[in-house]
């Protein structure tokens, strides 16, 4: 699948989807050896001090990912680096909040490494994530909608990145383990980032 290029648009590249120098690398398509260089570069990933709190290690979320057929992981790379993962997960949207699992992916374990936040990578990361989604639901016909996520209310600037990255608030969900969380969505017919 092929979307048009232009200004907050998506361009689907062989198996990968890149916004802006922003490239989703599927582990789950990748063999063996490959996998095992995008997990290295995944382990040498750091959090911002604090950040642990909201995410977790970013090698255990890939294994995590790689073992259960639900989730997609991703290994998030720029300039041909990696600067963050995250995690596509099918069937599991009520453990960000939302009413149902199936209308929605779920993006979890989403992560940009410390040394490169700041940057919009974090916006394009989410954006090429929706498209990815996007590809998925349209090759195995499973009827989802767009993706959701829930990101802490003590986390501003990931807030102001998912909204940057189309992100619509969906209102308060309680069952995060580091407190309130934020419910938002983005809906495959919104192709553009604000």
């Amino acid at each position: 699948m092929t979307v048009p290029e232009g200004p907050g648009l998506f361009r689907v590249v062989g198996g990968g989807v890149t916004l802006s120098g922003v490239w989703l690398i599927s582990l789950r398509d990748l063999d063996a050896d490959a996998c095992a260089i995008q997990l290295g570069a995944a382990a040498k990933l750091q959090l911002s001090q604090g950040q642990e709190r909201f995410v977790g290690d970013p090698v255990r979320m890939a294994l995590a990912g790689l073992a259960e057929d639900s989730r997609r992981p991703y290994v998030i790379e720029s300039n041909g680096r990696a600067v963050g993962v995250l995690t596509l997960q099918s069937g599991a949207a009520r453990l960000a909040g939302w009413p149902d699992d199936h209308s929605a992916w779920l993006l979890r374990g989403f992560l940009i490494d410390r040394r490169h936040q700041g940057r919009g990578l974090g916006q394009k990361a989410a954006a090429a994530a929706v498209a990815t989604a996007e590809k998925l639901t349209a090759r195995h016909q499973t009827g989802e909608t767009g993706v959701v996520l829930s990101v802490n209310e003590a986390n501003p600037a990931g807030l102001a990145a998912y909204r940057r990255a189309g992100f619509v608030d969906h209102g308060q969900y309680n069952g995060g383990a580091a407190g309130p969380q934020r419910i938002m969505f983005r809906g495959f017919a919104d192709t553009t980032m604000r």
